[in-house]
């Protein structure tokens, strides 16, 4: 199957498709509340500082180990390592992770979807209402919105790399961009919006503290989809004169880019449709901005635009983030998909059929976990905590298994695969990598601090989110 392996047709489609897969719900609210939690300016310094010095040679690692292995991430680790067993642990690691991180990111997907389609219809009073959230997760309309939802991702996924996720993403991508800034541009048109663009912009690195630097470290290395075996399966994907250290540069500033610039939307707005506002109350959770607090602040428009108006600024937010969403999704579905056809040798709609019966099942679970089932809203206890089963998905996938993934691939590259190898797939389409400063750093840093920063934060998780106490906090 490798030998017919698909292939992205231009280098613009791969950059579309791999942005799309770091550009989600993190980049255009969870980055802009992390910066308005943490100071605004330094915040943003401190995650431009990780994606470039940190995440970036994490990306370029995994898109050489995909390029190179021309597989899913458990066929590239198990042939890269001559078969080594333990390696194939790692391989596995980054099948798994993903498959179950799309088990969650459906359900939000759903939930926006829900919310896209409510706004739509005029119900942008109902949205905004506090208690119509918790009403709607546990409405039997869900279920509806789910199988509409699975419906694009199939016909997405069943079109393949060149004609299903490379086309997607040369129509999703762009149409976000646009929408994206025609909302910046919509919000800095409002009174006090100047007010929200200080505080986003303007430094104070007097608030910079161990948690700051956690957040953002975070926030980057999330934000680009590394440790899912989305940028190893994409990676299989390029053809070998492709230039990977540019391709990784371009996808990593078009990801920051649009959290930087979802920023400039969100922040303003907080500050101009509601002066008063204390940026450190912001709750931290994105799912709680975008289904609780920003329908409450578009229907303040309708002072100044009409119910109707209003409605639409919603409605324009919420396909903007659904089409976030369903990029992302689309990208992480496919690595358990592509995995399935590669390593079993089955059609892709064969692995799409196996793969969705599994996550529609998995998802359902999740989706069942809010009140609406006691035996999974209640389903453990770690930490003095009781946890439902889409907490611990999230928790044990999302926030716990990534950065050990993230770190299994630089101990992979540079101590296994070894460092000779992985730079001479890198100096394939990059003439002017050998011998550069970019070669020397990434072969540093990845046998060095980055492991060891990952390692920290790996079992620094572990002891938060089982043990209830933390080495950084």
């Amino acid at each position: 199957m490798s030998g017919n392996r698909e292939q992205f047709g231009s280098k613009l489609g791969f950059i579309l498709a791999a942005a799309g897969s770091a550009v989600g719900i993190g980049n255009l609210v969870g980055f802009p509340v992390g910066a308005a939690k943490n100071g605004g300016g330094a915040f943003l310094v401190m995650y431009a500082i990780f994606v470039f010095f940190i995440c970036l040679p994490v990306m370029i690692a995994e898109m050489t180990v995909g390029r190179a292995g021309q597989k899913d991430p458990l066929g590239a680790y198990s042939d890269l390592s001559n078969k080594s067993g333990l390696w194939r642990i790692a391989g596995w690691l980054s099948i798994i992770t993903p498959f179950m991180i799309a088990v969650f990111y459906l359900v939000i997907t759903v939930w926006i979807f829900g919310y896209l389609v409510e706004s739509v219809m005029g119900n942008l009073d109902v949205l905004a209402d506090p208690s119509t959230f918790g009403t709607f997760i546990n409405s039997n309309s869900l279920f509806l919105y789910m199988a509409l939802v699975l419906l694009i991702v199939y016909l997405i996924l069943q079109g393949g790399v060149k004609e299903g996720i490379e086309k997607a993403a040369k129509v999703l991508m762009p149409a976000l961009f646009v929408m994206l800034v025609a909302l910046v541009i919509f919000v800095l048109t409002r009174d006090n919006a100047i007010e929200g663009v200080k505080y986003y912009l303007i430094p104070d690195f007097s608030k910079i503290n161990a948690s700051v630097i956690n957040g953002a470290l975070s926030q980057a290395f999330f934000s680009l989809s590394l440790g899912m075996g989305i940028m190893i399966t994409y990676g299989s994907y390029i053809n070998k004169k492709a230039n990977l250290p540019e391709a990784s540069k371009l996808v990593a500033l078009t990801d920051t880019a649009v959290a930087f610039t979802a920023g400039l939307m969100i922040l303003p707005a907080i500050f101009s449709f509601n002066p008063e506002v204390d940026p450190n109350e912001l709750s931290e959770s994105s799912v709680s901005m975008i289904f609780s607090y920003l329908p409450q602040i578009f229907l303040e428009l309708q002072s100044s635009l009409g119910y109707v108006g209003a409605s639409f600024i919603a409605s324009v937010f919420f396909l903007l983030v659904f089409f976030a969403a369903i990029t992302s999704l689309v990208s992480i579905f496919e690595v358990p998909v592509a995995s399935l056809m590669c390593e079993k040798e089955v059609s892709r709609k064969k692995a799409l059929v196996v793969c969705g019966i599994l996550l529609v099942v998995f998802s359902v679970m999740c989706a069942l976990s809010f009140g609406f089932v006691d035996f999974f809203t209640s389903f453990v206890s770690y930490a003095d905590q009781n946890k439902s089963f889409f907490d611990l998905v999230y928790d044990v996938f999302y926030d716990t298994i990534l950065p050990l993934n993230g770190l299994l691939i630089c101990l992979f590259v540079v101590y296994r695969w070894k460092k000779l190898a992985f730079n001479e797939e890198l100096e394939q389409g990059a003439e002017d990598y050998k011998g550069s400063w970019l070669e020397k750093y990434v072969t540093f840093s990845l046998g060095t601090f980055i492991p060891s920063i990952l390692f920290i934060i790996f079992i620094n998780t572990v002891l938060q989110k089982y043990f209830g106490f933390a080495l950084i906090g």
